[in-house]
């Protein structure tokens, strides 16, 4: 595989989501309309889709899918329909439409189901239990989250096993973080794995004004000092952010998964 076409499956995995959209913009102008967007040529237009919709760009989002939906439709494509189908379920729990959500990711389970595309089929487990996680279904969200993390496990996806882990943490979390609210504790989990207060906000789907009043709560809650201080500016390194706002040190709270965390699936996403 080029190395332009792995890149965006690697930002993906690191939870780059900003750099999945700038390396497949291109696609989207109209010399790539006839080939590279054909249903099959290339399965790039759920992970774009889905970068957009972990932004925060859901109009765009619903957009782009609208049309990419009905390529794969009008060809029959099964694998490019179920993995448009899973980022149409993730953007309509984005906007709070569980049921439908919920039955979008059956479709994807559904149409993958028969092919041999075990990362996508793990893509789709992996999306839908974030989206029950971020909607406070725990219970739900470790089982989903379970078989995504079996499934990235097989295919040797370091990766995404580590982010599966630290989700289930998060979504099985119990005292001293029991009185914090399911964002809290979801903030709260990833901030120790060394993520920025951006990269936070972009897994949580939220703004990073919010991930600091998420943080500003969760110091509350679980200490007897004064609340962080946020500073505009961030010192180099992978933990700046979770120095910053506890004025030096990395918070404890919640279970914090080794360093790994950047390094690369090597299962790769096989033909369709």
């Amino acid at each position: 595989m080029k190395k332009s076409a792995r890149a965006p499956a690697l930002c993906e995995a690191r939870a780059d989501y900003e750099g999945v959209e700038q390396a497949l913009r291109p696609l989207r102008e109209p010399w790539a309309a006839e080939w590279v967007s054909q249903p099959g040529w290339w399965p790039w237009a759920d992970v774009y889709g889905n970068a957009l919709v972990v932004l925060g760009q859901l109009d765009e989002a619903d957009a782009f899918l609208h049309v990419h939906e009905q390529r794969a439709e009008a060809a029959r494509h099964a694998p490019a329909r179920g993995r448009l189908a899973y980022v149409r379920g993730r953007l309509l729990g984005q906007r709070g439409d569980l049921d439908a959500a919920e039955a979008a990711f059956a479709r994807a389970v559904d149409l993958l189901a028969p092919t041999a595309l075990r990362y996508d089929q793990a893509r789709v487990h992996f999306a839908h239990g974030r989206t029950l996680r971020r909607a406070g279904r725990r219970a739900e969200a470790e089982r989903v989250l379970a078989l995504a993390g079996e499934a990235f496990a097989e295919l040797g996806a370091t990766a995404y096993v580590e982010r599966c882990a630290g989700d289930q943490a998060s979504a099985t979390s119990q005292t001293p973080t029991a009185a914090l609210t399911p964002q809290e504790l979801a903030v709260a989990t990833l901030v120790p794995r060394g993520q920025t207060n951006k990269e936070v906000a972009a897994e949580l789907f939220l703004s990073v004004k919010t991930v600091r009043y998420h943080l500003t709560r969760v110091y509350a809650k679980l200490t007897s000092g004064p609340a962080p201080s946020w500073s505009p500016t961030t010192s180099p390194g992978p933990s700046s952010d979770a120095a910053d706002c506890t004025g030096g040190a990395a918070p404890r709270w919640g279970r914090a998964v080794g360093p790994g965390e950047g390094r690369v699936p090597s299962g790769r996403r096989p033909a369709s």
